[in-house]
């Protein structure tokens, strides 16, 4: 199949769009959001290289007139043998990333990229950069670091900030907590993904990276921990949010620290030339933004 051919997505939203003249009815139409039709459109338009409406009234051009022709042309074929859409329509997309930015920041929105491009299989594993896990090739993978991938691509999705947290009963017990230097002696869980050394660092605390105490390799497992008493964990908030808007976890301190480090998508050169590709890394900026 030549590549060029747009997605039959896109195509159906053009023909529902030029009947209608109005978004909002192409979107309820086709049960997508009105702003997945603006985008379907302009991807469109990028990949046949002229514009198809006039945005003030959604009229056609006059090539998009010429062209609604042919696209309504090609559906009617297509409605006639609806299995070979089904099959030839899709396309894959691998994402890789690690396994608690999956469950509490991609998961909860995956279904609103499913729903506006449903033309695209989604295919998430997870991987911790840190340690080389990673189940098979992937066409974009989520890193947590510097930013300084010299042999990747990338672009930043999302800078956090880093607290002590810890179960409610567990600060009842132990608080109350009114600086920092309360936490010496104190059970400080421990991750090499979110070294201490930040919140000592910010606080001119000249105490050592804890080199006793439960250590885990995951930010998800951190938090855990600390909802089950084990101890305090410098956890980042957006990452945390789950367990702070359930309660298993509250701030010990009202302030937070900048981390040193940030998520950011990474790629091989070439990827972003397919559209699916292109298309999922400019939503996972705008929702994680």
């Amino acid at each position: 199949m030549n590549p060029r051919i747009p997605p039959i997505q896109c195509l159906l939203t053009f023909e529902a769009l030029a009947r209608h003249k109005n978004a909002t009815q192409a979107a309820t139409e086709l049960c997508v959001t009105p702003s997945a039709i603006s985008h379907r459109v302009r991807q469109l338009e990028q990949l046949l290289g002229f514009t198809l409406f006039c945005r003030s009234d959604f009229s056609l051009t006059p090539e998009g007139t010429e062209y609604l022709s042919d696209v309504c042309e090609g559906l009617r074929a297509l409605y006639r043998r609806p299995a070979s859409v089904s099959v030839q329509g899709r396309k894959k997309l691998r994402i890789a990333a690690p396994p608690t930015f999956a469950k509490t920041l991609l998961m909860p929105k995956l279904r609103q990229f499913i729903d506006a491009y449903p033309e695209i299989n989604l295919s998430l594993q997870v991987s911790i950069a840190l340690f080389d896990v990673q189940a098979e090739e992937s066409d974009f993978t989520i890193r947590y670091g510097n930013g300084r991938y010299t042999d990747l691509e990338h672009m930043c999705l999302m800078e956090d900030e880093v607290t002590p947290l810890a179960s409610p009963a567990w600060v009842r017990e132990n608080g109350p907590f009114y600086s920092s230097s309360d936490l010496q002696g104190m059970p400080l869980l421990r991750s090499p993904l979110e070294p201490w050394r930040t919140w000592f660092d910010a606080h001119h605390l000249d105490w050592p990276e804890p080199s006793d105490g439960s250590s885990f390799h995951d930010i998800g497992l951190v938090c855990d921990a600390a909802a089950q008493g084990l101890g305090v964990g410098l956890v980042r908030l957006k990452l945390a949010m789950p367990w702070l808007e359930n309660g298993q976890l509250i701030r010990l301190f009202d302030h937070s620290v900048p981390s040193p480090h940030a998520h950011y998508l990474c790629w091989r050169t070439g990827i972003m030339e397919r559209w699916e590709c292109a298309t999922f890394a400019d939503w996972l900026k705008r929702t994680l933004g």
